[in-house]
């Protein structure tokens, strides 16, 4: 039978070459969000940056939670906000969004979606921080409302009124009140 994350993290108490099972298991799905929220590079960066935090507080993990993915997303995107802080400070502009890796990705992508892209990422930018993230781990994540209410430690409540919000004001900022459409828009993007 599989150790589930709570069982791994507790081992790792003990044994700390366990949590590079947590590695193994959750860092393909941090490393895509990382870089979609803000390129490549910086995701790499970052990556590295979540999981040494994850591993440095892994004493405080609640045992409980079974899955350690929602733990690790609200780190990955308590880093994203502080790099954005740093980015800001620094008076540098922010990344461009993320690489398209090969020709195959380009030829794949939904026209469509790249005509409406700098609307979309206009519509994405113009939401706060709060709001661009929660609908961001939904959409791109598939997380369920209780999983992003676990990575940001905020209500359910709190969730569905800034994914509603969200939804609201990319929909009214594409011109469209298809549903579907800002839901493919945000997964091709």
């Amino acid at each position: 039978m599989t150790a589930t994350d709570a069982e791994l993290i507790e081992a790792s108490l003990r044994v700390p070459e366990k949590f590079a099972v947590i590695f193994d298991r959750h860092a393909p799905h941090i490393q895509r969000y990382l870089a979609r929220r803000l390129g490549q590079q910086v995701a790499d960066d970052l990556l590295a940056e979540t999981f040494l935090a994850a591993f440095t507080k892994r004493d405080r993990y609640d045992s409980s939670r079974q899955d350690a993915r929602p733990w690790l997303y609200g780190i990955a995107t308590n880093l994203v906000g502080q790099h954005r802080r740093e980015e800001v400070r620094r008076h540098r502009p922010p990344s461009a969004g993320p690489p398209v890796d090969d020709h195959a990705d380009r030829v794949a992508a939904d026209v469509t979606a790249q005509a409406m892209r700098s609307i979309l990422t206009g519509a994405l930018a113009a939401l706060s921080a709060e709001d661009r993230d929660v609908l961001l781990l939904v959409a791109w994540e598939q997380l369920s409302y209780l999983e992003v209410a676990e990575a940001l430690t905020i209500p359910v409540g709190t969730v569905r009124s800034r994914l509603n919000r969200a939804r609201r004001k990319v929909r009214e900022a594409l011109g469209t009140n298809n549903h579907t459409e800002v839901e493919e828009l945000l997964n091709n993007g």
